[in-house]
Order: structure tokens, then C-alpha cells, then sequence
């Protein structure tokens, strides 16, 4: 499915019905294949967006998958980047690709570092917190932070009602909420929970100062707002 390379229906519904963890590990070798992984050109907008804001020091990619963030922290970081996810085959699939990256395999919502990074960022993950676990990840993320350090990741502007893409991310919601009403363990992957006003709020409220810079290379609604903001939000300075 998605392309030669990619997995195969069966496979998504094994995944689909499996928890978030095992699912995972389990669409990493084909995970790269799929429309899931972020696409190369709001890696390459969040990248340029970032440049004139360092130099960076350590950096961290929370959620990282296969990988797809370590590539945009190498160039921009010149310490030690590392990944952090709690799936051991995408972690596998990053280390693979990044081998020079640390990885570290643990929860996003618990994460086991303080005061250790400059830059964070994360990419396609906030879909697989719930709203009442998004204040355990941005506290997390500030803690891991030195003073001064900046989380970033980019959000997309809401599709209108008269999109295709609207109603079809809200038939793909519904339906996992009916999959996760029926079925045990519950795989928490949602495309609607996350608008950027909440996500500001819950920022601001675990210490960060936010604002946000339009992607201008990912192009503009009818409206003439940008299709793609960057989230950026700053740890205080001690």
C-alpha cells in the first residue's frame, strides 16, 4: 500500500489493532514508505526557519521515529543530537540512518533528561497525545532544556469545511475513536486534537514563552495565512 515499498493492507490492519508501541515496531522497516513520515519539504522549511536562530549546542528529537527530525538537527547542532522514542523498531530504522545520533529508548511523557539540550523539536507526534497528556510532554520537554533553549515544531492551519482533507481526517478521528471505544490496547493516533491555540496554551502553562513564524516555502491558504506555522517556543533564562 502507499507504494511497492510500502506495507501492505493487512499490515496496517495488524498495526491498527496492535497498542501504539508494537504497532510501531512493527511498521518501522516501511514506516520511510508511507505518507506518515513527515514530508521532506516541512522538514526543509522547519530547517530553514531554525538556521537564523543558533547556533545550537545539543539537540534532542522528541519522538523521533525513523529519524526524519535527526536530519534537521545534524546540520543545525554542533554537539550531540539525540532520539528519543519509545518504539525499539524506529529506533532501530534511526540508528540505521543517523548512525552518529544518540538514541535513547523511553516515554516522551516521562522524559529522563534535565537541563541538557539547546534545541528540541518533533515532528507528526502531538496526534499521539491525548490533550490531558500533552502538559507530562511540554513540561518534560522544558525540563530537558538549559535556560534559553527553544522547542520548535511545525503546525498545520485547519483544513475549511469545504476541503476534502477536512472530512476525511475527521472520518479517520471518528473512526479511531470507535476502534479505541471496542478495542483493547488502545492506539491514540488523532489529527484533530491538537489546534494551535490549546497547544499554545498548554505551552505557556509548563513555563515556555511562544510565537510562532509562518513556513512561507509551504505555500498559503485562500485566505492569504500561511498554510504552515512553526511553533516556537522558548525555555526563560535562569
Amino acid at each position: 500500500m502507499f507504494s511497492s515499498h510500502g506495507p501492505s493492507l493487512r499490515e496496517l490492519a495488524i498495526q491498527a489493532l496492535s497498542s501504539v508501541e508494537h504497532g510501531y515496531d512493527l511498521l518501522a522497516p516501511k514506516f520511510d514508505h508511507t505518507p506518515f513520515r513527515t514530508p521532506d519539504g516541512i522538514l526543509d522549511a522547519t530547517a530553514d526557519a531554525l538556521r537564523p536562530l543558533g547556533p545550537f549546542d545539543h539537540g534532542l528529537d522528541v519522538c523521533c521515529g525513523t529519524g526524519a527530525g535527526l536530519g534537521v538537527l545534524e546540520p543545525l547542532c554542533q554537539g550531540r543530537v539525540t532520539g528519543i522514542d519509545f518504539s525499539a523498531g524506529m529506533l532501530a530504522q534511526a540508528r540505521e540512518a543517523h548512525p552518529d545520533a544518540h538514541r535513547v529508548r523511553a516515554d516522551a511523557r516521562a522524559l529522563p533528561f534535565a537541563d541538557a539540550f539547546d534545541l528540541a523539536v518533533t515532528f507528526g507526534a502531538l496526534g499521539h497525545f491525548l490533550p490531558a497528556e500533552r502538559p507530562a510532554l511540554f513540561s518534560g520537554v522544558y525540563r530537558a532544556l538549559r535556560p534559553g533553549g527553544l522547542f520548535a515544531f511545525p503546525i498545520g492551519a485547519p483544513q475549511p469545511l469545504t476541503s476534502g482533507w477536512y472530512w476525511a481526517l475527521l472520518g479517520f478521528d471518528v473512526a479511531m475513536r470507535i476502534r479505541n471505544a471496542v478495542w483493547r490496547p488502545p492506539f491514540v493516533m488523532y489529527y484533530r486534537t491538537c489546534p494551535l491555540g490549546a497547544v499554545r496554551d498548554d505551552l505557556a502553562a509548563a513555563g515556555f514563552t511562544v510565537t510562532t513564524v509562518p513556513l512561507k516555502a509551504l505555500g498559503q491558504r485562500g485566505d492569504g495565512s500561511p498554510r504552515y506555522r512553526l511553533v516556537l517556543a522558548r525555555k526563560t533564562s535562569a
